[in-house]
């Protein structure tokens, strides 16, 4: 069986869906502690290094699982070193600003405005790669565009502090870049790159990069920062994993709904930690772009593992 075909293949022929609804909502909930770690981070590391350690500890359960799955190390050749750069540098810049908008804006709110992704990579896949978007994906990018509309009047007409303006750029900055990753991503795959060589490659060059500004100034970190940093990494590379796993379990029809949940998890978890609660611009923008989303997002073909090792690499 060939690196491709295994990515294919069912981890397991009996299909459980509520096991893989409750994988789906746990992955959502590793996200958000993603999140949270970077946001109690604050300002006292630099973005280099918490992009450094997010990607290099995620490295760890990456590689683990693709051990278990029997891909390590065959499943990380690739035909098209060119291709994954521009999707890695995409990504790791994202990252950037992800993480940026994360210390600026209050976690709801940042969670949320990645949701225009799904908006935004509707219209790039139009403009790029020459898709005709049904009439019920056009209705879902003017709903995403008109609760980022929404987000941002409050911020461009002074009602916000300069760095929650800013937090609102970054944000959008975020949602593009991460659109133009999901691009190369679905051009890698029609390719026939592997998924787990794009997972895989996408976290290197992000920790290379995030290495590349030790001399920007890094700090050493004391035992509670560096928990944190290493809580990022883990966080994101299980969420990833137990993301693919849910998928081996369940269709994405079934699952889809529950991504959402990461909207409501970074809600109880930024008031629980930070004491923040959603703003009105939170409040109008939010239905909006969870159902321009919703309704925008990519059609899974049904290969649910390899669809879920891609979308494991999509996310940030």
């Amino acid at each position: 069986m060939t690196a491709r075909s295994s990515l294919a293949a069912p981890l397991h022929p009996v299909r459980n869906e509520r096991l893989g609804i409750a994988l789906r909502v746990l992955s959502t909930l590793a996200f958000a502690m993603m999140g949270v770690c970077v946001k109690a981070l604050g300002d006292a590391v630099p973005l280099g290094q918490v992009v450094f350690f997010r990607s290099a500890v995620a490295l760890l359960p990456l590689i683990a699982f693709l051990w278990w799955r029997g891909e390590w190390p065959r499943g990380l050749a690739t035909s098209r070193p060119m291709g994954h750069v521009g999707r890695c540098l995409m990504g790791a810049v994202a990252m950037f600003t992800s993480f940026a908008t994360i210390r600026l804006l209050p976690l709801a709110e940042a969670t949320m405005l990645a949701y225009l992704a799904p908006v935004m990579l509707a219209l790039l896949g139009w403009a790029l790669l020459g898709e005709r978007p049904s009439a019920g994906r056009i209705g879902g990018v003017v709903l995403g565009l008109a609760g980022a509309a929404a987000f941002c009047l409050p911020a461009f007409a002074g009602a916000l502090p300069d760095t929650g303006a800013l937090g609102v750029v970054l944000g959008l900055v975020t949602a593009a870049l991460t659109a133009g990753a999901l691009i190369q991503v679905r051009r890698l795959t029609l390719l026939g790159e592997g998924a787990g060589a794009i997972a895989f490659w996408f976290a290197v060059v992000s920790a290379l990069i995030g290495l590349a500004t030790l001399p920007w100034g890094w700090v050493w970190p004391g035992p509670a920062t560096l928990l944190l940093l290493i809580g990022t990494g883990l966080a994101g590379g299980i969420a990833h994993i137990l993301m693919t796993l849910s998928f081996s379990h369940a269709d994405a029809s079934a699952l889809a709904p529950f991504e959402y949940l990461s909207v409501l998890w970074a809600v109880a978890l930024g008031f629980a930690f930070f004491a923040e609660l959603p703003g009105l611009a939170f409040l109008l923008a939010g239905p909006l772009i969870l159902t321009g989303a919703f309704i925008a997002r990519p059609a899974k073909p049904k290969c649910p593992p390899a669809r879920a090792v891609d979308a494991s690499s999509e996310r940030l």
